[in-house]
């Protein structure tokens, strides 16, 4: 790969987070997110996170961040990644690919958790399924969506939209937000170790 490409490759990135980081919007939005799952943390509840592809590895690596550890040793905080291939199979093979993540959260999901769906596009069908049943049962609701929203614009009580043009770039801004969202997290629930 010419070394131009790969200039051009990390220049976009750098104007995607730059426009990010320019409007203080997105910061007000990154601390509502970060309050409401405290506070779900607080009333005993969890975290239901589910995406597709690329998206779903990065739900999987939020979970563990706050089951895990992120920057610092604490106690384990209750998370689910809607991501078990065994569920994802026979859930797809028996209703439709559309339902993998409602039936996910209708089974686990209970009033006061949060649920974040990630879509790069914004209008795939079984994150609108999920989120739909999510509000239905009465979960705080939070959407990281990319390009113009798609379908899923709107539809949650919290919602990011990275306005890029490719599902890499999208990502790599919503893995970001992940990132500082468990950082949040912990600074507030655990000062003493920052």
């Amino acid at each position: 790969m010419p070394r131009e490409k790969i200039m051009d490759s990390f220049a976009e990135g750098y104007k995607l987070l730059g426009d990010f980081i320019s409007d203080e919007n997105n910061f007000v939005k990154i601390d509502m997110i970060v309050k409401s799952i405290i506070g779900a943390f607080d009333s005993g509840r969890k975290v239901i996170i589910c995406g597709n592809g690329g998206s779903m590895t990065d739900a999987m690596h939020f979970a563990e961040e706050l089951t895990g550890r992120f920057r610092t040793d604490r106690k384990p905080l209750p998370a689910i990644s809607l991501s078990d291939p065994s569920h994802i199979t026979c859930v797809a093979n028996d209703y439709g690919f559309e339902e993998i993540f409602s039936r996910g959260v209708e089974s686990l999901g209970q009033k006061g958790d949060v649920f974040i769906g990630l879509s790069t596009s914004g209008n795939s069908p079984n994150i609108i399924n999920a989120v739909e049943k999510a509000r239905e049962r009465r979960l705080i609701t939070v959407l990281l969506l990319g390009k113009d929203g798609g379908k899923l614009k709107g539809k949650a009580d919290h919602e990011i939209i990275i306005n890029g043009s490719t599902s890499d770039r999208i990502q790599e801004i919503h893995m970001f937000i992940l990132h500082t969202i468990v950082e949040g997290i912990e600074r507030v629930m655990f000062p003493e170790n920052y």
